[in-house]
């Protein structure tokens, strides 16, 4: 009995103890980043804003992807381009997240580690996201 409440009590420190999992990261300002902790706390919030510009664009392309199936469809052809579209990403997500994993073993166990991959993913993602942009631009012409 009283291992079992050592072990309640125990796991209630943890609980009181442990981080917010919704607590943001430190306040950094990222025209003025000094520290490499910081720089890499900036450069991982330039990645997240160039994820978050990606998914937007996604959904544009893949809306005319899917379009542009409906129109094909309706004059007899074959669909295919979303699921083309699909294929295609889950393919560019991998290489990018295998390249910029790569890059990173450059500089493997410094503290510069992490600002190398974010900035990787934040340059890889932003010329995938122009790529995106084009093709539903090719989609709607």
């Amino acid at each position: 009995m009283k291992a079992v409440v050592l072990t309640m009590l125990c796991g209630c420190v943890l609980l009181v103890d442990a981080p917010a999992s919704s607590e943001e990261a430190p306040s950094v300002d990222c025209k003025d980043a000094q520290t490499q902790s910081d720089m890499n706390i900036c450069a991982a919030q330039d990645y997240e804003a160039a994820d978050k510009a990606l998914n937007r664009q996604w959904l544009a392309t893949k809306k005319a992807a899917t379009a542009w199936d409906d129109v094909v469809a309706g004059e007899g052809r074959a669909r295919g381009a979303e699921e083309r579209l699909l294929k295609a990403q889950r393919a560019w997500l991998a290489y990018r997240d295998s390249q910029c994993e790569t890059l990173g073993f450059t500089v493997e166990g410094g503290s510069i580690q992490p600002l190398v991959v974010s900035n990787c993913l934040a340059d890889l993602t932003r010329k995938r996201t122009e790529e995106l942009g084009q093709l539903a631009k090719e989609f709607a012409d």
